[in-house]
């Protein structure tokens, strides 16, 4: 069993900054990719930002310049750092992991989510 446990998020006025930090634990053989999912009421999930085991980063054009994600293989970790925040970045933002418990068996594990609310 995988349990991936965010923290974080908040509310903060636009043009500020929030962290968010998320760890996977439980039976875990090997992490391929870790990365944030954010939605917001009547819209579609929306892939934030995403970092793979071999450091391969990916970002959503709507954050690119003001989202900076990072991860720690170590502690089988992930953080977003989120700066110049938008109204338009209010949302539950959910960590995922592309995470192998044993050699050939794989799925996706999403955490419960943390609420980002900003205010103009």
């Amino acid at each position: 069993q995988v349990q991936v446990v965010e923290s974080g998020g908040g509310l903060v006025q636009a043009g500020g900054s929030l962290s968010l930090s998320c760890a996977a634990s439980g039976t875990i053989f090997r992490i391929v990719a870790m990365g944030w999912y954010r939605q917001a009421p009547g819209k579609e999930r929306e892939l934030v930002a995403s970092v793979n085991a071999g450091g391969g980063i990916n970002y959503a054009d709507s954050v690119k310049g003001r989202f900076t994600i990072s991860r720690d293989n170590a502690k089988n970790a992930v953080g977003l750092q989120m700066n110049s925040l938008k109204p338009e970045d209010t949302a539950v933002y959910y960590c995922y992991g592309y995470i192998y418990t044993t050699p050939s068996s794989w799925n996706e594990y999403v955490g419960q989510g943390t609420q980002v609310t900003v205010s103009s």
